[in-house]
């Protein structure tokens, strides 16, 4: 029987897809007539009722792609007829009327040889299929046949597939999507890798790394599902716009219920609508750069567990507790015995008070047995909570907040010295502290470095609770204080650290992973190297890495393996004055394009910008560092300092030296700079009337671009 003809095979695949959005319907629908109040009680009723709504949800077939994205055949060499089976790898698992799977979820363990098959370890994969999507239909397929290479149109690898190249350059609009059909098998080890691992992953732009630190979550939610549900899965990001720009990833690979926050809401309490009110903090006031980089240091989680627990008094009038017609008395030297002990214990501030009132309910217990009486557990109790015990522990132990702690180290010199002792010098203790202290806590203006240490302080005296799985992006740029504060979110718990030390922006970064996962309580961990570029073309890859050896010396030049090199241009103006003009010029060029158009430049260049974007009628959208766009825009106005993680079609920078000059130092504006420039996918274009950093003496253009694979269709 001849082979189908490549209309015949798209016929079929298009049958099997209308086929599982039919059976994905049924099973909707199966589900929407589930009574969650048949269940046996309330509660029960409730869990359910939630449990059958995310299921629904799951089951939501979204019209603008396919349910599957690729097919694997397996042959099995146990049987005569060499036998094959065609499992379809996509989104969400479907199934028919009997059970049988026409979608595999790509979180499956079978589905792991889709990613990481190949001609040398074919892992059981007679042929790979996939397949070209175009507004929710197959529009093309192609085939490498694994166990026989030499046979059909074979492809030497992912990186030459076509339609992976064409999936990867796909022009982008709206919020980041997901890569589950993409990902490539390096990736996909970093994303299945064990829910106890803490992984770190340092990664050049555009090798995917934000991709597979959220297809991780992904995974780890589907296969270990009872474990993360009860404990919980965080995605911290570097500020509001990254994170509305990842906002559509997970659910689009149905996980719904992964917080997303970035450091300072994390710290500040509006994270987690469960946070009390004690540990909830307003940012209102900013610091000095040197005052930022003081507060983030790590030296200062002693100092502040000292100011914590100077709260702790010395005892020096007896304890007397009425019992019957008399009064008993506990010393103050057994007293100081409890309360030494305690200290020693390793148990936060508020646990150890609260032994406090047993220990000397203890006390007074055998004194009442040494009297000859025989009290039992509950005049134990009893005891403890009587008015005299409550009274001491109040004088002696008295409750309190991080608030408090922190207001009065930056408030009060002699305490700080008290508690800083060899930690901090007479210089930093005098920077540290408040030129004009609040008069009262409530009505400190703390800022976002202060959120640091307040957590700790809130630790301190409280524990944390420990989510199951935290997933940290531009780690790279979080202070050794912040990352502390992370460290507590998973102590139990495992991690996803994401970042490249090339792109740290922050005067208070630790500069090393070592030195950054050691802060987040994980010097345990498996460190991951990503160089191989998907998103940022080799013409800006290759122009951007000049600026490597400044700013990360001895880090690897990342390469990028699409096949459209890109465009790189430079745009000369003369003087200040036609910027605008030229930059005008610029984005009208690149929004002739489909695809977004990101205009990356200092605030104070955009805000000029933004009249002769206005001028000209044409439409557009600013990103803050506060809040994200509200809708989407083809042309985006993009503070520096807000630009990192995000991507766009076309990039049109905006004056370097100012990108540069922006920053504390050139070292933190150089690193700036290549942060902004990695942001484009196809095209960079660079408007400048200053001279360029000495660095990035090469601005040719590309020759040319090579020849793009051509697609069955």
């Amino acid at each position: 029987m001849p082979a189908p003809t490549s209309d015949a095979v798209l016929t079929h695949e298009r049958e099997h897809l209308a086929r599982a959005r039919a059976n994905l319907a049924r099973m909707r629908e199966a589900t929407l007539a589930l009574d969650a109040s048949k269940a046996s009680d309330a509660v029960s009723g409730e869990a359910l009722g939630a449990t059958l709504a995310r299921r629904v949800a799951a089951l939501t077939d979204d019209p603008s792609t396919t349910l599957f994205f690729g097919r694997i055949d397996y042959t099995d060499p146990t049987q005569a007829t060499a036998h094959e089976e065609q499992l379809y790898v996509g989104r969400r698992h479907v199934s028919d009327e009997d059970g049988d799977p026409l979608v595999i979820d790509w979180r499956t363990p079978v589905s792991t040889a889709f990613y990481r098959a190949s001609p040398a370890e074919p892992m059981g994969v007679s042929l790979r299929r996939r397949f070209g999507v175009e507004r929710g239909e197959l529009t093309a397929y192609e085939d490498e046949h694994l166990s026989h290479p030499d046979e059909g149109d074979r492809v030497d690898g992912d990186l030459r597939s076509a339609i992976l190249a064409e999936e990867i350059e796909r022009p982008r609009s709206g919020p980041m999507r997901d890569i589950v059909s993409t990902i490539q098998p390096e990736q996909d080890a970093l994303v299945r890798a064990d829910v106890t691992t803490t992984v770190c992953i340092q990664g050049a732009p555009g090798t995917g790394k934000t991709a597979v630190g959220l297809h991780r979550a992904a995974w780890l939610l589907y296969t270990f599902r009872a474990r993360l549900d009860r404990a919980g899965v965080l995605v911290v990001g570097p500020n509001a716009a990254f994170l509305d720009h990842i906002s559509a990833v997970l659910p689009s690979l149905g996980e719904a219920r992964v917080r997303h926050a970035t450091i300072a809401t994390v710290l500040s309490g509006d994270a987690d609508p469960e946070t009390p009110k004690e540990r909830r903090w307003v940012v209102r006031g900013t610091d000095d750069v040197a005052v930022a980089v003081l507060k983030g240091d790590a030296r200062w989680a002693p100092v502040i567990h000292r100011a914590v627990w100077a709260h702790a008094g010395e005892p020096t009038e007896a304890l007397v507790v009425p019992r019957g017609s008399r009064r008993w008395r506990v010393a103050a030297y057994e007293v100081a015995e409890i309360v030494d002990e305690l200290r020693t214990r390793g148990v936060r501030y508020e646990a150890a008070r609260a032994m406090l009132a047993q220990r000397l309910a203890h006390a007074v217990m055998v004194k009442l047995e040494a009297s000859g009486d025989s009290p039992d557990d509950r005049v134990q109790d009893a005891i403890a909570r009587s008015a005299p015990v409550k009274a001491y522990i109040k004088a002696l132990w008295p409750k309190i907040d991080a608030a408090g702690v922190v207001h009065r180290l930056l408030s009060d010199a002699d305490f700080l010295t008290e508690c800083a002792r060899e930690d901090l010098d007479a210089d930093e203790q005098a920077l540290a502290l408040w030129a004009k202290p609040p008069r009262a806590k409530g009505s400190a203006r703390w800022s976002v470095a202060d959120l640091g240490l307040l957590d700790e302080a809130a630790d301190a005296i409280e524990r944390t609770t420990s989510l199951g799985h935290v997933i940290v992006d531009e780690a790279q740029d979080l202070s050794a204080m912040q990352l502390r504060a992370v460290g507590r979110r998973c102590s139990t718990g495992s991690a996803t650290v994401l970042g490249d030390i090339a792109q740290a922006t922050t005067p208070w970064a630790p500069g090393s992973w070592d030195a950054s996962m050691g802060h987040l309580g994980k010097p345990e961990f498996h460190l991951e190297e990503l160089r191989q570029g998907f998103r940022v073309p080799a013409a800006v890859i290759e122009y951007a890495a000049l600026l490597l050896p400044t700013i990360a010396t001895g880090l690897a030049s990342p390469e990028s393996v699409r096949s459209n090199r890109g465009r790189l241009e430079h745009l000369k103006v003369d003087g200040a004055q036609a910027l605008p003009a030229g930059t005008l010029d610029a984005i009208r060029s690149a929004a002739n394009e489909p695809g977004s158009v990101g205009v990356i430049a200092v605030g104070s260049t955009l805000d000029a910008l933004e009249s002769a974007l206005r001028d000209a009628g044409l439409a557009y959208g600013r990103l803050g560092s506060d809040h994200g766009d509200a809708e989407d825009h083809q042309i985006e106005l993009v503070p520096s300092d807000v630009a990192k993680g995000l991507e766009f079609d076309r990039v049109v920078v905006v004056e370097p030296a100012d990108i540069v000059a922006a920053e504390a130092d050139e070292l933190t504006g150089l690193r700036r700079l290549y942060v902004v420039l990695t942001r484009a996918v196809s095209a960079l274009t660079i408007v400048h009337a200053q001279g360029l950093p000495p660095q990035l003496s090469s601005s040719a253009e590309p020759a040319g671009e090579p020849a793009r694979p051509v697609l069955r269709r």
